[in-house]
């Protein structure tokens, strides 16, 4: 609070300015900075829903975020694609759509991220448009919208409309995208952003605050600085929805982790990064927000080091309650690349987690008493029952792991998990099946596509 009161944010948006102003906070338009009090917070707090859904266009996968709902997203930002097949290479049209395939084909993907890999070969202002239309033809999922102005956020609100054949007041009632708004840490929030923000609360779609904070870097060194900047500079922009729009819904959102001091380079899944994690959690839990984190790694291979960073930040992120675990499959290299290989590997540690996760039933037929006294002691379970009434279904079966001895895993070709990965993801586009839409949806989604990829031209909204 004394980071809001004292220090202040600087925003670059006039019209954010007008907003504040009528609210009460202290606007200095020369420095453009904006101080707010704790009682401006705690009355933004009173409107934003502890809880909200999202829909998509098929219901079925309706998704709730907050209280003890668990979403996680498919990677997204990064310019680069790699897979072991054919190496590094560019972000492109045909990987993002291949990356929405494998989405739609893993249950434990729940929400498509932005721009799974950015397609380089499109032009910048219209290529949201393309991976709009993507998401919505190959998958049945929820996404997250594009939120870089007022006009790629609203084209990703209309599309969804269309989609589910409802209209704009419908889908402010019924939320369909979302979008996470980054705080370009320190303290400052970009024009942008703001008109992102602006456009998704005013539509009644659900925003995410997440400041971007490396200790070290963009915070200070020490945890303890890190989250209470963090904390600041969330909460300042879930005050702004509010003024936006009361009660639309916003996410708590924490990606805080460190640098390595030697480089300079961005670490995640390190300690510190776990922690914070865990620690953000508690944050928004005070504040009765719904709470957005992420299970990223600083690995340029998938590797043993790819696999225990991810682990050790997804336990962090689980650990810490979380609502929506954002760039949860498919992120390496620090978020520079994502990768056909890792999404593999993801999946199979989301699969695990689920499982974990699974309450335990303690009812008189599982607690098997029947079964303890039906084998003598000495003996075994093999054969009873108990036994080979469950045996199929009794425990996870992994996707990705291999279980077999030595010798069988050595007659079986002795492949790797690496090599059983690439195996994988080329299965699962190999048998995926398109999600069907009506004939006249589509076409209407084509028709609006052509026409706002005319209306934009070669000038960037």
């Amino acid at each position: 609070m004394r980071i809001l009161s004292e220090l202040g944010i600087r925003v670059m948006s006039e019209a954010a300015f007008d907003r504040f102003a009528a609210a009460g906070a202290l606007v200095d338009r020369s420095e453009k900075l904006v101080r707010i009090d704790e009682s401006m917070v705690n009355e933004a707090l009173r409107t934003a829903p502890r809880t909200f859904t999202l829909t998509p266009r098929n219901p079925a996968r309706k998704l709730v975020f907050g209280g003890r709902h668990m979403v996680f997203g498919l990677v997204a930002g990064p310019p680069n694609v790699h897979d072991c097949i054919n190496g590094r290479r560019a972000g492109n049209m045909r990987d993002y759509e291949n990356f929405v395939r494998l989405a739609q084909t893993f249950n434990a993907i729940h929400v498509i991220g932005n721009q799974a890999t950015s397609p380089q070969e499109l032009p910048a202002n219209s290529r949201h448009l393309d991976c709009y239309l993507a998401n919505l033809t190959l998958s049945d999922r929820a996404y997250h919208c594009t939120a870089i102005g007022s006009a790629r956020a609203v084209d990703g609100i209309r599309m969804m409309a269309i989609a589910r054949g409802v209209s704009l007041e419908e889908m402010k009632r019924e939320p369909g995208v979302t979008t996470i708004i980054s705080v370009n840490s320190p303290r400052l929030l970009d024009e942008a952003m703001t008109d992102g923000l602006t456009a998704m609360s005013a539509h009644g779609q659900p925003v995410t605050i997440t400041p971007f904070t490396l200790m070290g870097a963009m915070t200070p060194v020490s945890l303890a600085a890190a989250l209470a900047q963090q904390n600041a500079e969330a909460l300042f922009g879930v005050v702004l929805t509010q003024l936006v729009n009361p009660g639309a819904p916003v996410m708590y959102g924490a990606f805080t982790s460190n640098v390595d001091m030697r480089s300079g380079a961005p670490a995640f899944g390190t300690p510190e990064n776990t922690r914070a994690n865990i620690i953000s959690g508690q944050l928004a839990r005070r504040y009765g927000l719904p709470y957005r984190t992420s299970n990223s790694n600083a690995s340029n291979a998938v590797d043993l080091q790819a696999a225990y960073e991810t682990v050790n930040a997804t336990w962090g992120a689980v650990l810490g309650g979380g609502n929506l675990i954002y760039h949860a499959a498919g992120w390496l290299e620090g978020g520079l690349t994502a990768s056909y290989e890792k999404i593999i590997l993801d999946v199979e540690i989301l699969q695990n987690m689920m499982e974990i996760l699974k309450p335990l039933d303690s009812a008189e037929d599982e607690l098997g008493l029947e079964a303890i006294a039906s084998v003598p002691a000495g003996g075994h379970f093999f054969g009873a029952e108990h036994t080979m009434s469950r045996y199929q279904t009794a425990f996870y079966r992994p996707m990705l792991s291999d279980w077999s001895n030595h010798g069988a895993w050595l007659e079986a070709g002795g492949r790797d998990a690496l090599t059983r990965a690439t195996a994988l993801w080329q299965r699962a586009l190999a048998e995926y099946e398109e999600p069907p839409m009506d004939a006249a949806i589509r076409e209407e989604l084509d028709t609006y596509v052509a026409h706002r990829r005319e209306e934009i031209g070669g000038d960037d909204p």
